[in-house]
């Protein structure tokens, strides 16, 4: 049912055909890589947290970002607590593995991470274990109705990038 709501979700844009469906599973941003074929930083993934009220705040952040308490302590103003899985089931209508900014059971406040913004491309999960899309920065902030540009994590690095990935500074 989740990869439904994205695929009906990307039928504003006509992207719903660019949904991939893979036999082997995604859940993972190695598992992803690997089944995509691209470096695991180039796997966009979705990080739920508690807001600071009812609501879930989601994180879309490259696969070898990690959060910076600090960083998200300061730009939230509140410690950065994940939710259970029911609790992501729940606020996302999306299972572990295929968490993502799109075809939401509520209305989330979705925010992109900086981590993302050296690569031209990503692959997010559409709602399921074994399926993504490939989206560029623009499009993931502009489908995910973005709220903002956040610098949230840390240990991702832009000189881990080999020639075929290139560094930009576009800020949007």
């Amino acid at each position: 049912m989740s990869l439904e709501s994205v695929k009906n979700h990307f039928k504003q844009w006509n992207r719903d055909i660019d949904i991939m469906k893979f036999d082997t599973s995604s859940a993972t941003v190695e598992q992803a890589a690997e089944t995509i074929g691209v470096r695991p930083a180039r796997i966009a993934k979705t990080l739920s947290f508690r807001g600071s009220e009812e609501n879930a705040i989601l994180i879309v952040a490259a696969g070898d970002a990690k959060i910076d308490n600090k960083k998200f302590r300061a730009k939230f103003g509140f410690k950065p607590r994940m939710l259970s899985p029911d609790e992501v089931l729940e606020q996302t209508g999306h299972v572990i593995g295929g968490v993502c900014p799109f075809g939401l059971n509520k209305e989330l406040d979705v925010y992109l991470d900086v981590s993302m913004k050296r690569f031209d491309t990503f692959f997010p999960a559409c709602g399921d274990t074994n399926s993504a899309i490939e989206l560029t920065k623009e499009e993931l902030y502009d489908y995910s109705f973005a709220k903002d540009w956040v610098d949230v994590c840390k240990e991702w690095n832009e000189e881990q990038l080999n020639e075929s990935e290139t560094v930009t500074s576009e800020v949007r």
